[in-house]
């Protein structure tokens, strides 16, 4: 069925009949489509097609924009938009994609369209809340989880919830699976960015910390640290890391457990997630699972 869902995508594209919009969307490298799995397990119904192509299509703009302002060279280990043809150009696309999935939105159920809709606001407070985050040092849970809510479980849980609906399912319990899933998975994507390599990240590592976002595994580290070591954590912030810096930073985060503290707490996100739907939700089980002990 995700075949299908890409089907859908580019036929909405191509409604647009605009040549050069379509090149440049074929030229941007589908994801692991999460939102589309959930949606399709949930509620295998035709209807799903289409709500997972608009949210998909809603996240692929979302990312457009996300690096023009991370100033990111490549997105999925491929050039990305704005490096190829520049930052307005990347948002221009974002803003047509966007544009175009809230025309479809418009065709569905009230219930659908204002929780997705409302998701997208949520997505775009988050990702300034990131960049606000960004201007210096920050070791604070409570706004890291806001953050990490609003920029990417928001789109999750609604897409979730929308699901319920469309099978006629308890959307609050499976609009909670869907928030700590996707809590869950941008807490794993901090850890990967860590302990992984370039060529599976398809992008350098530690590159979180030099581009200024304190992820979850740093505060943890942060809380680990003595006073001297605090500070040189925080010297080596939004800096290109020399080999004994990275080193330095490596062991620290090995030697703290700051690394398993953190996966520790996206497996006891997946365990809560888990305990709020029914028990016959297998899949969605197997999806909690992957996702965490995921290595890219």
């Amino acid at each position: 069925m995700l075949d299908q869902v890409k089907m859908r995508m580019e036929q909405i594209v191509e409604d647009l009949q605009d040549k050069r919009v379509l090149e440049i969307y074929r030229s941007i490298p589908m994801g692991k489509m999460l939102r589309s799995k959930l949606i399709l397990n949930i509620a295998p119904v035709p209807e799903a097609i289409h709500t997972s192509a608009i949210i998909e299509l809603i996240h692929m703009a979302s990312l457009l924009h996300d690096d023009v302002i991370d100033d990111a060279d490549t997105r999925r280990g491929n050039p990305s938009v704005n490096a190829v043809l520049g930052n307005k150009p990347a948002i221009m696309i974002g803003d047509i994609l966007y544009a175009k999935a809230f025309y479809e939105l418009s065709s569905l159920p009230k219930t659908l369209a204002q929780t997705i809709s409302q998701a997208v606001a949520l997505l775009s407070l988050g990702e300034l809340k990131d960049v606000e985050l960004s201007k210096s040092f920050q070791p604070d849970i409570e706004a890291y989880m806001d953050m990490i809510y609003k920029k990417t479980a928001s789109l999750i849980e609604a897409s979730a919830i929308s699901a319920a609906y469309l099978s006629g399912k308890d959307l609050k319990s499976y609009g909670e699976y869907g928030k700590k899933l996707g809590l869950a998975f941008q807490i794993v994507d901090d850890i990967l960015d860590i302990i992984s390599d370039e060529e599976t990240l398809g992008k350098p590592v530690l590159n979180d910390f030099y581009e200024g976002k304190t992820t979850l595994p740093y505060i943890y580290l942060y809380e680990s640290l003595e006073d001297l070591e605090k500070a040189k954590l925080e010297s080596l912030y939004k800096k290109r890391l020399e080999p004994e810096e990275k080193e330095w930073l490596l062991d620290r985060f090995e030697t703290t457990g700051a690394i398993q503290r953190s996966k520790e707490f996206a497996r006891k996100l997946g365990h809560e997630a888990m305990q709020v739907i029914p028990k016959e939700e297998v899949k969605l089980q197997a999806i909690m699972e992957a996702l965490i002990e995921r290595t890219y």
